[in-house]
This record gives C-alpha cells, sequence and structure tokens, in this order.
C-alpha cells in the first residue's frame, strides 16, 4: 500500500519518464527525421492530454527536442513561437481591456439577459447564432476573442442573480419560518459534513446558510461555482463559441483561411429550450436582480460610449478588409496585397486605446486650487499586462512550431504519400477515410498546412480513379476546419480555453463526439444535397482528360 501511495503522489513524474522511454524506440531503431518528429509529437500529444506538465511548459517542447533531432535550428523554432495570431490577440486582448475596466461587458451582458431571460439554452442558442454569423465574415479567432468576454459576463451575472436569490429565500426560510434549521459554523454531524458558504459578494445577516455542495474553485482562474450546474453551464457557453466560431466559418469562402485555400487551389487546377413556458418563480426573481443590476449601472459613460465605438470600428475594418464579395479597403494598397492582416486592424485599434483619454488626472494647488497635470488613457501598459494570457500565447505557438516540424521533418509529406494506395478502394470509403484522416491530421497541425499538404495529393488522385475532383476536395477541406479535441487545435479554442472553465479532457470529450458528427454530416451531405446542387456525379469537362494509362 506505501508503493501505491507514492506511486499516487508521483504519478505525473512517472507518466512523463514511462511516456518518455515507451516511446524512445521510435526514433532509435527507426532513424529518419520523420521517425523522429513523430517522437516528438507522440509525447506533446500525451502530455497535452493527460497534462502531466502545465500546458504552457509542454508546448515549449519543440524548441528543445527539434534543435536536438536536428530538424530545425533553434532560431527557426523560435520564430514560430510569435506569429501573425500572437499581434491579433495583442490588440484584441486591449479592447477586452478597456471593455472589463468600464463595465462595458457588463452593460452588454445584462441587456442580453434581460431580452433573451435567463435560460441557458435561450442564451446558448443566440450566442451560438450570433457568432457563426460573426465568423462567416469575420476571422474564427476575432470573433471568438471578440464574443468571449461577453459570454464569460453573462455566466456570471447569472451565477451571482441565483445566488442572490437563493441568499434571500434561504434567509426568509431561516428567519421566519423554521430556526430550528440554523447551523452553527463548524457544527459537524456522523452523516455528513457541511461547511458554511458565504455567497461571493453578498451578505446575510439573519444567520448561516448551510450549502449542500462546497462551492467547486477553478484553479486555472479562481472562479468559483456554487454548484455543478453552474460550473457545467460555463463549460457549456465556452465550448458552444469555440464550435460555433468553427461552424461558421464554413458556410463562406472567405470565413476561414483553408476554403481560402481551397478557392485558390481549386482555381488553378480549374484554371434545449423551454419555449412558450411560463417562468418559474425562480427565474421571475433572477430577472428582477439582472434588471436592479442594470439599473445601478446608470447611464452610458464617456469611456464606454468611446470602447463601444472602437469595438464597433474593429469589427467594421476586419469585415471590410477583403469580403470577396467586393474590394475591400486592402484594395487601396495594391503594391502590396496580402501584407494588411487582421492582426493589423487589431493593433491599430489596440494602440488608439492606450492614446485616447479617458479622465483627467488632476492635484491641489499650496493655494487650494484643484488642476489638471495630466490624462490617463482608456487602458494602462500595467492593465493591459494583467490581461494579456501570455500562457496561451505560448501554447498556440507551440502548436505553431509543431506544424513547422512536422513539415520540415517530411513527416506531413510521408503521411501524405501514405494515401497513394486508396485509389482502390470504393469512391464513399475514399471519401471516409480522407475525411477522418484530414480531421485527426489537423488537430495537430495547423488548418492551413493541412490542406495545403493534402490537395495536391488528393487532387491526382481524384484524376486517377475518374472521379470528379470536388467529390473528395469539399470534404476535406470542410473536414480540415474541424480541430474541436485540443486547445491548440485551433486558436479559438486556445481563447476559449484561456477564460479557465475547461480542462483538457472536457475538450476532447465534447469535440470527438462533434468530430464524428461533423464528418456525418459531411458524408451525408456529399450524397444527396452536394452530389446534386454541383453534379459530382460525373467527370467535369474542365479537369485534366484521364489517359488510359492514369486509370487504376
Amino acid at each position: 500500500m506505501k508503493i501505491l501511495s507514492y506511486i499516487l503522489v508521483y504519478r505525473r513524474f512517472l507518466l512523463i519518464v514511462f511516456t518518455l522511454l515507451v516511446l524512445l524506440p521510435l526514433p532509435i531503431i527507426v532513424r529518419t527525421k520523420e521517425a523522429e518528429c513523430a517522437y516528438t509529437l507522440f509525447v506533446i500529444a500525451m502530455f497535452w492530454l493527460t497534462e502531466a506538465l502545465p500546458l504552457s511548459v509542454t508546448a515549449l517542447l519543440p524548441g528543445l527536442m527539434f534543435p536536438l533531432f536536428g530538424i530545425m535550428t533553434s532560431k527557426k523554432v523560435a520564430s514560430a513561437y510569435f506569429k501573425d495570431f500572437h499581434l491579433l490577440l495583442i490588440g484584441v486582448i486591449c479592447l477586452a481591456t478597456s471593455i472589463e475596466k468600464w463595465n462595458l461587458h457588463k452593460r452588454i451582458a445584462l441587456r442580453m439577459v434581460m431580452t433573451v431571460g435567463v435560460n441557458p439554452a435561450w442564451l446558448t442558442l443566440g450566442f451560438m447564432s450570433s457568432t457563426a454569423f460573426l465568423s462567416m465574415w469575420l476571422s474564427n479567432t476575432s470573433t471568438a476573442a471578440m464574443v468571449m468576454p461577453i459570454v464569460e459576463a453573462v455566466a456570471q451575472q447569472i451565477i451571482s442573480a441565483e445566488a442572490e436569490v437563493e441568499a434571500t429565500q434561504m434567509t426568509h426560510f431561516s428567519g421566519s419560518i423554521n430556526h430550528g434549521l440554523e447551523t452553527d459554523e463548524g457544527v459537524e454531524t456522523n452523516e455528513r459534513k457541511e461547511k458554511t458558504i458565504p455567497v461571493p459578494g453578498y451578505s446575510n445577516d439573519a444567520g448561516k446558510i448551510s450549502s449542500k455542495t462546497e462551492l467547486e474553485k477553478n484553479s486555472g482562474t479562481g472562479t468559483k461555482y456554487r454548484t455543478e450546474r453552474d460550473h457545467m453551464m460555463c463549460k457549456l457557453m465556452c465550448l458552444c463559441i469555440a464550435y460555433s466560431s468553427t461552424i461558421g466559418g464554413l458556410t463562406t469562402i472567405t470565413g476561414t483561411s483553408t476554403n481560402l485555400i481551397f478557392a485558390e487551389h481549386f482555381n488553378i487546377f480549374k484554371e434545449m429550450f423551454t419555449c412558450g413556458k411560463t417562468k418559474t418563480a425562480k427565474q421571475k426573481a433572477c430577472a428582477e436582480v439582472i434588471k436592479q443590476e442594470y439599473q445601478k449601472l446608470g447611464p452610458m459613460r464617456y469611456q464606454e460610449i468611446v470602447t463601444l465605438v472602437l469595438f464597433a470600428v474593429m469589427a467594421l475594418l476586419w469585415f471590410s478588409r477583403d469580403p470577396g464579395f467586393i474590394s475591400g479597403w486592402s484594395a487601396l494598397f495594391p503594391k502590396y496585397p496580402g501584407f494588411a492582416t487582421d492582426s493589423t486592424v487589431a493593433l491599430l485599434i489596440g494602440i488608439l486605446f492606450f492614446l485616447i483619454p479617458a479622465k483627467r488626472l488632476t492635484k491641489t494647488t499650496p493655494t487650494g486650487e484643484i488642476v489638471a497635470f495630466d490624462y490617463s488613457p482608456l487602458i494602462t501598459w500595467k492593465e493591459f499586462q494583467s490581461f494579456m494570457p501570455w500562457d496561451i500565447a505560448i501554447l498556440v505557438g507551440g502548436g505553431f512550431a509543431l506544424a513547422d516540424g512536422c513539415e520540415e521533418s517530411g513527416l506531413s509529406k510521408w503521411i501524405g504519400n501514405k494515401l497513394s494506395p486508396l485509389g482502390s478502394l470504393p469512391v464513399w470509403l475514399i471519401i471516409l477515410i480522407s475525411s477522418l484522416l484530414v480531421t485527426s491530421l489537423t488537430e495537430v497541425a495547423s488548418n492551413p498546412a493541412t490542406i495545403t499538404l493534402l490537395l495536391p495529393i488528393l487532387s491526382p488522385l481524384a484524376e486517377a480513379i475518374q472521379v470528379n475532383p470536388l467529390y473528395i476536395l469539399i470534404p476535406s477541406t470542410l473536414c480540415t476546419s474541424f480541430a474541436f479535441l485540443l486547445p491548440v487545435a485551433n486558436p479559438p479554442n486556445a481563447i476559449v480555453f484561456s477564460y479557465g472553465h475547461l480542462k483538457v479532457i472536457d475538450m476532447v470529450k465534447a469535440g470527438l463526439g462533434v468530430n464524428i458528427v461533423g464528418v456525418a454530416v459531411v458524408m451525408l451531405g456529399m450524397s444527396t444535397w452536394i452530389g446534386a446542387m454541383f453534379d459530382l456525379s460525373t467527370y467535369p469537362s474542365w479537369a485534366p482528360p484521364i489517359s488510359n494509362e492514369t486509370m487504376p
């Protein structure tokens, strides 16, 4: 038993050592760069799934292992840890800092709850619909970064409102009906031990409140949940934002980078709800608390208005940069096509938060006169630092470095070449296998890298078996965006994960089901309305002619 207790105590250390040793024969026996990169990939994947090391520490392993294996130089690996995404993140965090500093997120959240109601099902539907619509025109990352502060505020307001209602009801019950039910602090019974738990932000002068469950504290952010239901609601809202921001981007060419890559490749190749039910007494009480909290905010202040205007300007500039159906403002710089990205807009707006005055700083002179000597901007650098999730920046950087290593070592190309024997299989099975492979590969490799690698491989495969190339390329392109399993699978996942409500295993459990459903929906669509819409049953005239030598 003593040995088992030691194993339990040092289980994370033992798991790390065990993983490194068990997988070690792979690079030793198979002395290729592909095998060495695969070893690094498996080790990192295992550490991310088990959280044996902090996620950000695990994300630094490519910077250690790739130079030692000779896959990439240390300088080249380091450059992967800070890319365009990180500049976008900095700009968006400037916006989020100002939103939270001046309580704009609270005002928006309370107004939304007052309009939709406190039912989490309706709130989730509203958030998913709006997020999916935004991600059709904005980047998935930008959409998730904009919506998550509002979602977090809504969740916390609902939890606080329900806590106040329950505290009021319990106070009335304990003080007016049966004082014998009150328990003293520290009293224990043989059947069950209970802790007296104060409701955060509220006092109860009538007596102590005993709770059936202790407050659950999230180690990542310190967020407290009164019940498991509150925690599950936060998880639900986080996952719905991550998934809807990704799924919404699938519906338009400009919605995600993988769709744009497919379009460019193709051009070259061518050339829970309660609707109608009466609100319960608890829901009515919560709604009243929400209304009172909103009234406490008073009229919108100057700082809130400026922040809201900058918020709208950022979204407008993101949308109008290159809408796709018309020329955007990026066309004003024809000599530098593609130079300006979403991160350019985010940095422009982000810098303005440090420039625009928020209030005057005054001092009293020896004569008693109050004079202004300086001004305070909307946010300060210290406030920005307190909001900036540097751990997530490193985490996403590790994903970029891992994707670059897979490409540099030839591991991605090796996996792609293994698809060549698929030509002898039925078409529907080819689509299924390629979709599942793409879905799996995109969890650890970047979406653009995955689709850029596989499209040149799948196109000749379609020609060889005399199948319309779109019949294979469309589902593969869509499945490239099904990166739902890990925080590092795509930036929206990382942004949502940074709020601390989710663990890696939560995303894996939920994401696996979404991946399976996503692939099933794509397969069903290809065999029904998508195939009929694009006439995919016939080999098109624009595709390269098939010679007898290329027939399987």
